[in-house]
C-alpha cells in the first residue's frame, strides 16, 4: 500500500498540543512487537465478523497500513466468534453479543520473551446494539484501538476528561476526533521497529502460540491489572504463563 502519511486538521492539532505532555509520551508497551527480518512487513487480520463490521475493519487496515513499517491484510477467520480463539502468527478479529460483562472492546495479545505471537480482538456488540454506541464513530475508535495494541501499541492517554489528541489511542468520553490513528501513533511504530529481527513470528509454521485461550467473561483469568484509567476501571492486564511467556489483555469499558 502506498505510505501516505494523514494531514491532521487545525482543530486536533490545537486539542494535540493541549496535552502535548501526555502525547509526547512513549506509548509502546514495553516494547514487544512482532518478530520479521524486514520493514515493511505484513500483519494479517482474521475477519471472524459480521456484515455490519466489515466495513470498519477495512477502515482500521487501511489506516494502520499507513504506517511506513507495516502493513496490513484482512484474510478468512479462523475462530468462533464466540471464542474468538488466537491463531499463531495473525490476529484474529470477532464480534458477537458477549453479554454485559461491562467491556466495549477488548484485546489479548500473546508474547513470547519480547516478541508477540497471536492476538485476539472482540468488540462486544451487546452494547454496540445500543443507542450511545451504535454509531460509526463508536465503532471506528474501539476496533481502530483493540487492533492497535496487537502491533505493540498503547493508550496515549486514559483520562475520558482530558481533550481528545485525534487518534483512536485515546481514552476520551467523544469518539468524533479520535476514530483513526494520528502521527504519533506511525512515529512510535517507526520507533519500535526500527531494528530487524534473526526470525519472525509472523507465521503459524513459525511462531508458538504459547499458551491458553483467555476466558473474556472472567477478569479474573486474565492476570494482575497492571494499569487503572481515570475511571477506575483495569485498562491493562498481564497474565503470566511461564517459561517467559505472558498474555496482555487491554479493556475499554462501557460506560
Amino acid at each position: 500500500m502506498n505510505k501516505i502519511k494523514k494531514i491532521i486538521i487545525a482543530g486536533v492539532v490545537l486539542s494535540f498540543g493541549a496535552v502535548a505532555g501526555l502525547a509526547g509520551a512513549s506509548h509502546s508497551w514495553g516494547g514487544y512487537h512482532w518478530a520479521r527480518t524486514s520493514n515493511p512487513f505484513t500483519v494479517k487480520l482474521g475477519d471472524n465478523l459480521s456484515t455490519l463490521w466489515d466495513s470498519y475493519l477495512g477502515t482500521t487496515s487501511y489506516d494502520w497500513s499507513l504506517s511506513n513499517v507495516l502493513d496490513t491484510s484482512i484474510v478468512s477467520g479462523n475462530s468462533n466468534p464466540k471464542n474468538c480463539k488466537p491463531v499463531a502468527g495473525r490476529v484474529e478479529v470477532c464480534n458477537n453479543k458477549y453479554g454485559r460483562n461491562g467491556w466495549l472492546g477488548i484485546a489479548s495479545v500473546w508474547v513470547s520473551g519480547t516478541h508477540i505471537t497471536q492476538g485476539a480482538v472482540k468488540v462486544n456488540d451487546t452494547y454496540f446494539s445500543t443507542a450511545k454506541y451504535n454509531t460509526p464513530a463508536w465503532r471506528n475508535l474501539v476496533l481502530c484501538q483493540e487492533v492497535g495494541h496487537a502491533f505493540g501499541l498503547d493508550h496515549q492517554d486514559e483520562d475520558f476528561n482530558n481533550p481528545p489528541l485525534g487518534t483512536c489511542m485515546d481514552y476520551s468520553s467523544d469518539p468524533t476526533l479520535n476514530q483513526h490513528p494520528n502521527q504519533h501513533d506511525y512515529d512510535m511504530l517507526e520507533e519500535i521497529y526500527a531494528h530487524l529481527d534473526t526470525v519472525t513470528t509472523l507465521s503459524q509454521s513459525s511462531a508458538s502460540s504459547a499458551g491458553q485461550e483467555i476466558d473474556h467473561n472472567n477478569p479474573k483469568a486474565w492476570g494482575k491489572v497492571i494499569r487503572t484509567s481515570s475511571d477506575k476501571h483495569s485498562s491493562l492486564h498481564e497474565l503470566d504463563l511461564g517459561k517467559n511467556n505472558k498474555v496482555f489483555t487491554f479493556v475499554i469499558w462501557a460506560e
